[in-house]
């Protein structure tokens, strides 16, 4: 075999390795494609929601089908961070309305939740899953329903007063206050 051979059977080999990998690739984004329309219609399945684009809110905000009836507890959670930390009051408190709400302990729900109470959820996830709460209120969704607004915005002023203050006096921070109008304003536009 002259030298011109073997670089081209290299040349050759390379190819052939080259096409494997993309073809893995692209078998690879199908299986997640697939995974992903799987998640949504099993999220859709849970929730009695059939608007796509809400479902793959959901999805990108990390809930499953285990974990979306942590949805609605999502303004409660964003009041205890409110002040960069969360009390064990407030832990207990989040905690008693997750298990009124049905979250079973020891759930994938109940995981995610703990892990919400150790580690604050990104921004990204207060703000979506406040968009989200609002647009279901009314939809009819398993979710999220009307009459939960009142019970939310109560639990919202619960944990705000939970911690905090001297002598009970100022026990809701100015940070909670402006955060608890804006999630009632929010949920009580949205709940009719």
């Amino acid at each position: 075999m002259t030298t011109r051979d073997g670089r081209d059977a290299r040349r050759e080999a390379r190819d052939e390795e080259d096409f494997r990998r993309t073809d893995q690739a692209l078998i690879e984004k199908i299986r997640q494609r697939s995974a992903g329309t799987e998640m949504q219609h099993a999220l859709g399945v849970t929730t009695g929601i059939d608007d796509l684009e809400i479902l793959h809110e959901l999805q990108a905000l990390g809930f499953t089908p285990e974990t979306v009836a942590l949805l609605p507890l999502i303004p409660v959670l964003q009041v205890a961070w409110a002040e960069g930390g969360v009390t064990p009051a407030e832990r207990q408190l989040v905690e008693t309305f997750a298990t009124a709400r049905g979250i079973a302990p020891g759930s994938a729900a109940d995981a995610q939740l703990m892990d919400w109470l150790a580690n604050e959820p990104a921004d990204e996830v207060f703000v979506g899953a406040a968009r989200l709460v609002r647009a279901l209120l009314g939809t009819g969704s398993t979710v999220v329903d009307p009459r939960d607004a009142d019970d939310l915005i109560d639990y919202c002023e619960q944990v705000a007063a939970a911690s905090g203050g001297v002598f009970g006096l100022g026990r809701v921070s100015e940070d909670e206050k402006t955060l608890l109008r804006s999630i009632a304003a929010d949920l009580r536009d949205r709940r009719s």
